[in-house]
């Protein structure tokens, strides 16, 4: 089956190098959808042999915006069969897309297929670390995977590619249009690429956070309603620890002290989680992430009563 690729980066540098020599021979064509990037990453990409498409950076920017540019080109020159999406900021691991495309020819209704995303370096950090651990997800069909994956064109097609209005959980809320018409998602337990996240500030992991919330948010606000309650459970739950047991037990506070206690419920999931097998570090930060996604839950909803237009969260 032929795969094209779509590299999706703006000022990445020597990552973006190694993602396209990490494509070479595996992939043709290769679109590189470049963002606005000042640091030679178009001189990079046409040296590695892609076709450049540069976003007229006038409008709003979102990935899923850049994806579409991407893939209307691959249509444009005749719809491939798959097509690898990738990020600036990763490097695919060496058997991962014929892997893809083996198990793609074998599962003819299987839409979009992924495998184990690693970071390149999680000892820099514990946020680089978090990151690791987050990629760590079931395997077989799963209702969602994110934006590294190899693609069938033409059903993405079909349903109407990425909502390009997405500042985030764009991938999600395409895999929920994708089952809807009949299409599977999956993921394989083999090593698909390396991401480099570089995060190394506690304020970056706050507003990737807040940007996690948002989407949830988002996508609770367009499909909440239909039979997959899409997000509902997710924007419940982080509301309920990041928001409501705070402000009850702070509010309480101010009339009786004992309501202090209520915040005691955090340190108990922490143990819960603990004994659940996460480690210690996952454990705490699982549950301070709540305050931040809170936060982006809020935040959407406040604007989408205000109807005011989302603006992209950038934690890098």
């Amino acid at each position: 089956m032929k795969l094209a690729a779509v590299v999706i980066g703006r000022n990445e540098g020597t990552r973006l190098i190694r993602c396209f020599a990490s494509l070479e021979g595996r992939a043709d064509p290769i679109i590189y959808v470049d963002s606005g990037s000042t640091d030679g990453s178009v001189a990079a990409a046409e040296a590695a042999g892609a076709q450049v498409i540069a976003l007229d950076m006038s409008l709003p920017f979102t990935a899923a915006r850049a994806r579409n540019a991407g893939l209307k080109r691959l249509k444009d020159l005749g719809m491939p069969d798959l097509v690898q999406l990738i990020d600036g900021d990763c490097e695919l691991q060496p058997d991962w897309t014929e892997q893809a495309s083996d198990f793609l020819s074998s599962q003819p209704k299987v839409a979009i297929v992924a495998g184990r995303l690693r970071e390149r370096s999680p000892e820099v950090s514990v946020w680089n670390r978090l990151a690791d651990a987050e990629w760590d997800t079931p395997t077989g069909q799963v209702d969602a995977v994110g934006g590294i994956a190899v693609i069938r064109a033409r059903p993405v097609d079909e349903v109407g590619g990425f909502r390009e209005d997405l500042i985030a959980g764009e991938e999600p809320e395409l895999c929920l249009r994708l089952h809807r018409a009949g299409w599977a998602v999956w993921r394989l337990p083999a090593e698909m690429a390396l991401h480099d996240i570089a995060m190394t500030r506690f304020g970056q992991w706050w507003k990737r956070m807040r940007r996690y919330g948002h989407a949830i948010a988002e996508g609770w606000m367009l499909h909440g309603g239909g039979p997959e309650a899409y997000c509902r459970n997710a924007v419940l739950r982080n509301l309920m620890w990041g928001a409501g047991v705070p402000i009850v037990s702070l509010f309480g506070a101010l009339f009786q002290p004992w309501w202090l206690i209520v915040l005691l419920a955090w340190p108990a999931q922490v143990l819960r989680l603990r004994a659940k097998g996460e480690n210690w570090e996952r454990a705490f930060f699982l549950m301070l992430g709540k305050i931040p996604i809170a936060q982006g839950i809020l935040s959407q909803l406040w604007r989408s009563r205000r109807r005011t237009p989302s603006q992209i969260i950038e934690y890098k």
